[in-house]
């Protein structure tokens, strides 16, 4: 709900009321504390929302992902929860298939070199 436009327009409406009364107030620091306070508030929370759903959002991905093993035949299987690996095991992994891409002849060209090709 937070990302809809309804939210913009009302964060919107809000600072909107908050300067108009600024006069009202004689733009004391009260006033600047009340606006400063909200905002510190609702971004402290913001970030714990914007996490929940990245997680969500990821183990989404990763379970579209591991049907997708499970359907193809002749796929690794074992590939299944990777993220579950601990960073040692990722990295030996990944230079396992570093290992099959170069074995299989495929482009061996660093990222560094196709960045530079890619923008010439």
């Amino acid at each position: 709900m937070v990302g809809s436009s309804w939210a913009f327009i009302l964060a919107v409406l809000i600072i909107l009321v908050w300067g108009i009364t600024g006069p009202l107030f004689h733009y004391s620091d009260t006033w600047q504390l009340v606006i400063n306070t909200g905002t510190t508030i609702i971004t402290f929370l913001m970030v714990f929302l914007i996490q929940n759903t990245q997680n969500r959002d990821a183990k989404a991905i990763h379970l579209k992902l591991d049907e997708l093993l499970r359907g193809v035949e002749g796929a690794r299987t074992h590939l299944v929860d990777l993220e579950a690996l601990s960073d040692e095991e990722l990295d030996r992994l990944q230079e396992q298939f570093k290992r099959i891409r170069h074995a299989e002849g495929e482009d061996v060209r660093s990222t560094g070199e196709l960045i530079t090709e890619e923008g010439s």
